[in-house]
């Protein structure tokens, strides 16, 4: 268990501190992307079948305000449904950008080498071009995983948006009835 957390120690210094604050922000998605995940496929079902019921329980459920109320209804599970999403792809988009931060700090670190020993010394230049190109690295998986996670859930939700609208039909009268009566 030791050599592991050596082992990862190795790598975020081998990486430099940018390699934390990225590998904190992929941790931070990855909870936000299981929490979606978990309310998908666990609590959703319940407030969908909740809902469904209580439009079902309404008697009116053809005039306009019947109508305010199935959009009000819909728009609910709907904010239910995104709820952390925009936060997981503000997260995916800011994963590319810490690792470009890591290429730059890492090239001052190559510049600073260069200056102090000249050209010659690779040995010395190498350390810094790995600090460059680790969080890069770093930063573009984490963004790929990322990227992947947030429009499947992004797909979910729009599915799952579409099933409760066809779930909660309104019930229009007849337009031929509507005319006979007037």
């Amino acid at each position: 268990m030791f050599e592991i957390f050596e082992a990862i120690r190795d790598f975020t210094e081998t990486g430099g501190q940018v390699l934390l604050v990225i590998g904190l922000l992929i941790f931070i998605m990855w909870l936000l992307i299981l929490e979606r995940a978990l309310y998908v496929f666990i609590w959703h079902k319940q407030f969908k079948n909740q809902t469904i019921a209580a439009w079902e329980a309404r008697s009116d459920r053809s005039s306009w305000f019947a109508e305010q109320i199935r959009q009000a209804m819909i728009s609910r599970v709907s904010l239910k449904l995104k709820g952390s999403i925009p936060v997981i792809q503000a997260l995916v988009a800011l994963c590319p950008l810490l690792g470009l931060m890591g290429t730059v700090t890492g090239m001052i670190e190559v510049f600073d080498v260069m200056a102090i020993s000249g050209s010659g010394n690779a040995r010395s230049m190498a350390s810094g071009v790995s600090k460059a190109t680790i969080p890069t690295m770093a930063g573009m998986v984490g963004a790929l995983s990322g990227v992947f996670a947030s429009t499947w859930l992004t797909r979910i939700s729009k599915t799952e948006k579409m099933h409760i609208e066809d779930a909660m039909t309104l019930d229009h009268e007849p337009v031929a009835a509507s005319r006979q009566q007037a």
